[in-house]
């Protein structure tokens, strides 16, 4: 690359792994984010997957404001799946954080030569496995319909057929309130039933910070208990499998999450072990329970 070029471009990193014949196979397939040409850089047992980016895009301010956006940062999130999911059937990956992104291939060289003695072994470590992210939320429409129909039962026996407008208005507040509590309790009791269920087979467990917002309802996975996208994300947890045990993995998670009403498990995968590529997260406060309405 010119000097020219290496002015008007930077160095997106999306995974590290081993130089061999079969790495630079995959990557001349592979387009990343920028729809560049996917290569890798080189310096002993190590190599990195990267591609050259627009800097005018790329660079540290332009980069923050277009995360900001959603649609941009899905589009940026596919494109960087996208070149580690073409690499994870080489067998070990260390997939990079989003947006990974250098001045030049120089600095990436020096990266992978510091961070050697980090890098070797996770490589061995994660050989072999794959991750499985596991959502556990509520699901409010089914707790409440659950919950209203016992408490629309109880209160008609009680007379609520002739309560005032002020009174049947509270009445309605208070099966809500049921109701959500109801679930959040319900998902809790699942999420550790989950849990417990998967670490006897996982090797590796990350409990990531629940989602909330948009991403919360951004779905994609298999599910139990039903239900529409929505609710609480009451556990966001990715567990490290051995990819021979990845399906019976799956299976028991699911079987675990059956028949909880107000509850809805969406499991993931297999990926590449994104979560364990890097320094684990710290751990996240537990969930509050809801406020009443």
């Amino acid at each position: 690359m010119t000097e020219s070029a290496r002015r008007q471009h930077m160095v997106y990193a999306y995974a590290v792994l081993r130089p061999t014949p079969e790495a630079a196979r995959a990557v001349a397939t592979l387009r990343g984010v920028a729809d560049e040409q996917v290569g890798l850089v080189e310096t002993g047992d190590l190599a990195a997957a990267v591609g050259p980016v627009p800097a005018e895009e790329f660079e540290e301010g332009a980069l923050r404001a277009g995360l900001e956006e959603l649609p941009r940062l899905e589009a940026l999130a596919r494109g960087h799946h996208g070149v580690v999911a073409g690499l994870a059937p080489l067998g070990a990956v260390l997939p990079l954080r989003l947006a990974t992104v250098y001045r030049d291939e120089d600095r990436v060289r020096r990266v992978l030569q510091e961070r050697r003695d980090q890098f070797l072994p996770l490589l061995e470590r994660l050989a072999g496995h794959v991750e499985w992210g596991v959502k556990v939320y509520t699901d409010p429409t089914d707790s409440l319909a659950v919950a209203g129909d016992a408490a629309t039962a109880a209160e008609t026996a009680g007379g609520e057929e002739s309560l005032s407008p002020g009174r049947a208005y509270l009445a309605a507040r208070r099966r809500r309130r049921r109701g959500a509590e109801e679930a959040w309790q319900t998902a809790a009791r699942t999420a550790a039933r989950i849990a417990e269920e998967a670490g006897g087979l996982a090797v590796g467990r990350v409990a990531h910070r629940p989602q909330r917002g948009e991403l919360a309802q951004v779905g994609g996975g298999e599910t139990a208990g039903g239900g529409k996208p929505g609710g609480e994300n009451i556990a966001n947890d990715a567990y490290l499998v051995s990819a021979d045990r990845a399906e019976e993995f799956r299976a028991r998670v699911l079987a675990a999450a059956e028949g909880q009403p107000g509850v809805r498990v969406e499991v993931t995968g297999p990926w590449a072990p994104y979560s364990f590529a890097l320094p684990p997260e710290p751990e996240p406060e537990p969930a509050a329970r809801p406020e009443p309405v």
